[in-house]
């Protein structure tokens, strides 16, 4: 698999160099630049999180401390009751929000939060049908729930992707203990995939593996933030690394991801973490940043407003406020899409008409990027 890293392009002695700039400037010229309008649609959120594109152009935003938004086309919103037992501390609290594909006729929206269970706090994905006219939701089902946590209060993970076949991938981090990213017999630091009603498939990896989790779809992740659907059902990850060595990661049935036993980042004490960067069996990253830009949300482009951009992938980054764009094809940045709206990107989003939503976390607002 080949792997890209943003400050591997010259020889060692010009990286430091090229990181510095990277962190700082734009990666295009002028004339390289996309021509797009950004837009300020709604503001005044407390930490949202999560937002999900609704088929009458209206919008569902989480914000962290517990709260469901509606907002319309005209930036109204109301807020929706019936939420379960949330836990808003250290890094958790409400998380992630996906309309489901059949929204139009079944109404029902995915989301993820963080709850107390055996041990602490855990990760959990809930379904319920949204009724938008009475602001409430309806027929709440608990579709997984972790049956033992911890009370390090980071690391949740928590973003949700539906895919084309009746399933849910959930992201799950390593919650602070490292350790557990490893062991089959452990949620944390994992990837998951379920059916609708949150059983496991039997064709999940380790679905017949003794002690293992059933549930299971790939391994070795320290707090994947971001998830997206490419082409043919394919399943791409944005994960926070400790000091640098973020990473976007095309995610395999089975696959391990190496954390905590290769990373091009080191621990913020600076020693070395684990091996090294590669281990036969491991899979490497499409891409990583060195220095760490803390991303977030991830977008696989297929939109038609901008046909130059299909294929290409957008991440949202938490420290240095900008979407990173990402080709595609050669896994290097194309351009830092950046401004005075773009401050710690949460969530990028496509809409039908190919334009880009994104959430501002410390504006508090939600941005509609088009041409």
């Amino acid at each position: 698999m080949q792997k890209m890293s943003v400050t591997c392009w010259f020889n060692r002695l010009l990286a430091p160099a090229l990181a510095f700039l990277l962190t700082l400037g734009h990666l295009t010229t002028a004339a390289e630049a996309q021509e797009y309008r950004i837009d300020r649609i709604a503001d005044g959120f407390d930490v949202p999180w999560s937002l999900a594109l609704l088929p009458d152009e209206s919008l569902l935003i989480t914000e962290r401390p517990g709260r469901l938004w509606h907002v319309a086309q005209d930036g109204s919103r109301q807020r929706i009751s019936g939420l379960p037992e949330i836990v808003a501390e250290g890094q958790g609290g409400l998380l992630d929000v996906v309309a489901a594909r059949d929204f139009s006729r079944s109404r029902t929206i995915y989301f993820s939060y963080v709850t107390k269970v055996p041990g602490g706090l855990g990760t959990a994905l809930a379904a319920a049908q949204i009724d938008l006219d009475g602001h409430r939701l309806e027929q709440l089902r608990v579709l997984f729930k972790m049956p033992k946590g911890n009370n390090n209060a980071r690391h949740f993970g928590g973003r949700i992707v539906e895919g084309r076949g009746g399933y849910v991938f959930l992201t799950i981090g390593d919650m602070g203990d490292r350790r557990q990213a490893q062991n089959t017999a452990s949620y944390f630091g994992k990837i998951l995939r379920l059916h609708l009603d949150g059983t496991a498939p039997r064709d999940n990896p380790f679905h017949g593996f003794r002690n293992a989790r059933r549930e299971i779809w790939s391994i070795g992740h320290r707090n994947p933030q971001g998830a997206t659907l490419g082409n043919g059902d394919t399943l791409w990850t944005s994960e926070h690394g400790p000091r640098g060595g973020d990473e976007v990661n095309l995610i395999k049935r089975g696959a391990n991801y190496g954390w905590p036993v290769i990373s091009y980042g080191t621990h913020y004490n600076g020693r070395k973490v684990g091996e090294g960067t590669e281990k036969r069996g491991m899979e490497q990253p499409k891409i990583y940043w060195d220095p760490s830009i803390a991303p977030s949300g991830i977008v696989y482009y297929t939109g038609r407003m901008f046909p130059e951009w299909q294929g290409d992938l957008f991440v949202g980054s938490l420290k240095f406020d900008h979407i990173a764009h990402v080709s595609g094809d050669t896994f290097r940045i194309k351009q830092r899409i950046e401004g005075p709206e773009t401050g710690r990107v949460r969530d990028v989003r496509q809409a039908n008409d190919g334009a880009l939503w994104f959430l501002s976390e410390d504006k508090g607002a939600v941005f509609r990027l088009w041409r």
